[in-house]
């Protein structure tokens, strides 16, 4: 064992880290060859990190239908979600997601974290057993990310972080660095320097690293930038998270544990699962990386971290759940059922568009002039012709001067529109308002504004549509030379109304020829039949117009229901349908968000 560290002592002062320092002491000479070359030292494989990868196991299946279905969601979603912050997050996430999956399985990046003087930089140098990262009291020291590698193939991932080739490093080849072998290890600068560069290195690799690992010491554990900033929205990624409480040999032997269960606090308090008797969580720990005490745990339990290969599929499940929860307001409203246009909402609707039409005037007035025509078929002579003398002087009467005056409030006066259309352009305003917010109830404000845009871009033209519906359908049943069909028993009355006129006209010429004195004079017989016509004939009007009753109300209801069914269809084609295709959309978003939020809730991931 000694031998071997010998020999791996031998390998290590072989000039690696002096060779290191020459090619980045010529990078402004030979600044291509020599990143080159010191990638090539560094251990950074030709293949740019991607390397063949085994079957996925199924939570990188089940994270890859999550992914898919996040695709479909937003592709949906692009031209109805009013938030297009949410969709351009969730368009990250999967942008993220597919260059990481693009690069190496093998290698599990995991970068240390903390504030100045928290010692991480001394925790990356004795992790990886050698002086990489530069430490001291001048503040801050890490001035730019440094990565180091523990195996080969892992180019694609520190081009992806865009840590340059000068700045990539290997481990110190001793026994333990076997265990760490797929181990990606960063070390960034202070997360509260005051140089704004440091600050933006940091967001920008933690939001590309598998795992972290925050670094915190005794004194400044529970910094609220830390904590506010950092540990609080990344609550979701507790199973990729450690807490290194550092420096702990600067505490009583009696301290230490009290200050971990405080740092538990804090973080119990920002959210963060506890991964605690083998819960699945955050682990926290307390070490120094000065003395190395707790540090060979902290190299165990990355090196088993970096064996199970999944902290890749863990990081972007966590950055979806994180996703879908910033998704949630756009496509669920809790306690609401799914949205849909009910019966009572389109019964209403169908009602209102009627009523613009005019549909139970246009009934009542078919049933009038069914009856109408019935009277005049079945009435007597001379009431027919005071009827046909009435309509030839009809303009000179008052009723015809009434008529005339209502055919000139068809027509739009000098001051505006006719109040009548007015009032119906209003009522199939409002029917589509009132059908709109019946659809858009219970759905998330982007999709209930969409409903109510889509019902009234499609009723646009309706008010239009209805009136030549109104004039072409109310017309055909309302105009008074139109002729409503006659039922079988209309010749029984006429004839029976021409024997009381023949009865009349007999008993009246019967009559005269007695008064001339050509007949015997017998005043009954045709005073009798005289009496019979006159009384026969209203009497047979009137039964017609008892049976008529029924054939007349019958016919009116029909032209109302063609018209209200013609006034509905227009309706339907022009609100209802282009409303339930909206609707229908919105149901499919929303099975894709639960399938993209299928497991969004598991204390691995966040506590709720």
């Amino acid at each position: 064992m000694s031998a071997l560290a010998d020999r791996a002592e031998d390998r290590w002062d072989d000039g690696f880290i002096a060779r290191s320092r020459r090619i980045g002491e010529r990078t402004d000479e030979d600044g291509d060859d020599d990143d080159a070359l010191v990638r090539a030292l560094s251990g950074a494989g030709s293949d740019g990190g991607k390397v063949p990868s085994p079957p996925p196991s199924p939570e990188a299946q089940a994270l890859r239908v999550r992914l898919d279905a996040l695709r479909q969601l937003v592709g949906l979603s692009r031209t109805r979600i009013l938030d297009g912050k949410s969709l351009t997050e969730a368009g990250r996430v999967l942008d993220e997601a597919a260059a990481r999956r693009g690069l190496s399985a093998q290698h599990t990046v995991v970068a240390i974290a903390g504030a100045t003087g928290s010692g991480k930089s001394t925790l990356f140098n004795s992790l990886a057993g050698v002086q990489i990262s530069e430490t001291g009291l001048r503040r801050p020291t890490t001035a730019a990310p440094i990565a180091c590698s523990w195996s080969d193939g892992a180019a694609g991932l520190l081009d992806r972080l865009e840590i340059p080739g000068r700045l990539r490093r290997r481990p110190r080849e001793t026994s333990e660095a076997e265990a760490l072998r797929g181990l990606v290890l960063v070390d960034l600068p202070d997360l509260d320097s005051a140089v704004g560069a440091h600050r933006e290195h940091v967001d920008r690799v933690l939001a590309l690293v598998d795992a972290v690992v925050w670094v915190v010491d005794p004194e400044k554990y529970a910094d609220a930038v830390l904590h506010e900033r950092y540990l609080r929205p990344l609550a979701g990624h507790a199973e990729v998270t450690f807490v290194v409480l550092n420096q702990v040999d600067r505490l009583p032997a009696d301290a230490v544990d009290l200050v971990l269960d405080d740092l538990r606090r804090l973080l119990d308090e920002d959210g963060i699962a506890l991964g605690e008797h083998d819960e699945p969580g955050a682990t926290v720990l307390g070490l120094s990386a000065l003395t190395g005490e707790g540090v060979g745990e902290l190299r165990e339990l990355l090196g088993q971290f970096t064996q199970e290969k999944g902290a890749a599929t863990r990081r972007i499940s966590a950055d979806l759940d994180r996703a879908a929860l910033r998704l949630r307001p756009l496509y669920v409203v809790d306690g609401r059922p799914a949205p849909e246009i009910g019966e009572a909402a389109r019964a209403d609707f169908e009602d209102r568009l009627a009523e613009a039409v005019g549909a139970h005037a246009a009934g009542l007035a078919a049933e009038r002039a069914w009856r109408r025509n019935a009277g005049k078929a079945c009435g007597t002579p001379w009431l027919r012709l005071w009827r046909w003398y009435e309509s030839r002087r009809a303009p000179r009467t008052l009723s015809g001067l009434a008529a005339l005056a209502a055919m000139g409030r068809g027509t739009a006066g000098p001051d505006g529109p006719d109040e009548e259309e007015v009032t119906a352009r209003q009522r199939v305003e409002q029917a589509v308002r009132t059908v709109a917010d019946a659809a858009a109830a219970g759905l998330p404000d982007p999709w209930a504004q969409a409903v109510r845009e889509t019902a009234v871009r499609g009723a646009e033209d309706l008010p239009e549509a209805l009136d030549e519906i109104a004039v072409t359908l109310g017309a055909a049943v309302t105009a008074p030379r139109v002729k409503p069909p006659r039922p079988a028993w209309w010749p029984a009355a006429v004839l029976a109304q021409a024997a009381m006129t023949l009865l009349q006209i007999f008993g009246g010429l019967w009559l005269s020829g007695q008064i001339v004195g050509v007949l015997e004079p017998r005043l009954l017989p045709p005073v009798l039949l005289m009496v019979a016509g006159i009384v026969g004939g209203p009497l047979v009007e009137w039964a017609c117009s008892l049976a008529a009753r029924g054939p007349a109300r019958r016919y009116g209801q029909d032209a109302e229901r063609r018209l209200r069914q013609a006034a509905a269809g227009c309706g339907r084609a022009r609100v209802l349908e282009p409303v339930a295709a909206e609707l229908l959309r919105y149901r499919e978003v929303r099975e894709q968000y639960a399938a993209v939020a299928a497991g969004g809730n598991k204390l691995s991931t966040t506590r709720q």
